[in-house]
């Protein structure tokens, strides 16, 4: 079986409050981060079937800082499908209300895994890919996952052999003390 993405995009916009701050007066991340988990879980839900769980997330880059009173939208689809997970794209945008003003403020990717009732792994189903955006978002995800295993495989060498490492360090203001 096969879904296209536009069966499962999800679209929430949510007006900034002044309680949504943080000590700055800006809208708070995490706050930010909350609502993307949660557009997350409705786009891999309504895309699977089945409840879902988050994964990871790839990479929170706040651009612009979000402010009270503007509108927030977030746009989410899935980009790709595996065999029980999902990656679903998330763009969070911004406006000012009285001007019109938008700003780009994120795009995230969130890895989401479709659970049954019991805890185990469905498997979920597969994308239509109906255009070359569709097409590159999902070749996008492909090199993603390759370079975020290749990096793992990178990092977990310096564990296994950090006396190789250690030249690495004298350009930092680290002073090593063993």
């Amino acid at each position: 079986m096969y879904k296209s993405i536009t069966d499962s995009q999800i679209l929430i916009s949510e007006l900034m409050l002044p309680s949504y701050t943080n000590f700055g007066g800006k809208i708070h991340g995490g706050y930010i981060l909350g609502l993307m988990d949660q557009i997350a879980f409705a786009c891999a839900s309504k895309h699977s079937g089945s409840y879902c769980v988050t994964a990871s997330v790839d990479q929170v880059n706040f651009l612009n800082p979000i402010e009270v009173g503007e509108l927030v939208t977030m746009k989410a689809s899935i980009n790709y499908v595996g065999k029980s997970s999902m990656i679903v794209g998330i763009r969070v945008e911004s406006e000012n209300i009285r001007t019109g003003n938008k700003k780009h403020c994120n795009s995230s990717y969130f890895t989401m895994v479709a659970k049954d009732e019991t805890g185990n792994t469905v498997e979920v189903p597969g994308l239509e890919l109906k255009t070359k955006l569709d097409a590159k978002r999902f070749i996008k995800a492909i090199k993603r996952k390759k370079t975020e295993l290749k990096k793992q495989e990178e990092l977990n060498t310096i564990y296994k052999n950090v006396d190789e490492h250690l030249n690495l360090l004298k350009d930092y203001r680290v002073k090593i003390d063993f």
